[in-house]
């Protein structure tokens, strides 16, 4: 079983990937960490030397040429899922869930913002805005995951109960 966790910049994608592969004593692949480590510079960098739609041309090319263990938990970045086909790829290849929270709880947890490209020098009020709009945007292709939950301050026992309850 593959899972794959999408969702905003914040949601705790990475987190939950740990706590749930510990769970299930499984490898975490964490798409960003493995594009960081193939390119030799960070997410932030490449974006400055190449642009964002080189960036999600390589992210699209990762998700899907990667050798994935047979059971494994995938946290992907937060744009990945709403380029190219990579959410309907991730459907058909695994189990997606969107973990999601409000704007105002994703403010809450973005305090590094130099190290995200697209929040570099916005205040709350400015990420808060930011937030909201891309949402807009994004929630047609979070919203194609098979398993919603709200994320923030969530149990890594409880999503895997709720992932279990979805397999039946």
């Amino acid at each position: 079983m593959k899972i794959f966790l999408v969702g905003f910049m914040g949601c705790g994608k990475s987190t939950k990937a740990k706590q749930l592969a510990n769970l299930l004593e499984c490898p975490v692949i964490d798409i960003d960490a493995v594009i960081v480590a193939q390119q030799g510079m960070s997410i932030a960098d490449y974006f400055a030397a190449n642009g964002e739609a080189a960036f999600r041309k390589l992210e699209n090319e990762m998700l899907k040429s990667f050798d994935y263990p047979e059971t494994c938990v995938v946290a992907t970045g937060g744009g990945l899922p709403c380029y190219f086909d990579n959410m309907e790829w991730m459907n058909e290849n695994g189990i997606t869930v969107y973990l999601e929270m409000t704007p105002p709880q994703l403010v809450s947890r973005l305090h590094n913002r130099e190290k995200r490209p697209l929040l570099k020098g916005m205040d709350d009020e400015q990420l808060l805005a930011f937030i909201i709009g891309k949402l807009e945007e994004r929630n047609v292709f979070y919203h194609q995951a098979k398993l919603s939950i709200n994320s923030f301050d969530l149990d890594p026992k409880t999503l895997l109960e709720e992932i279990d309850r979805l397999k039946g």
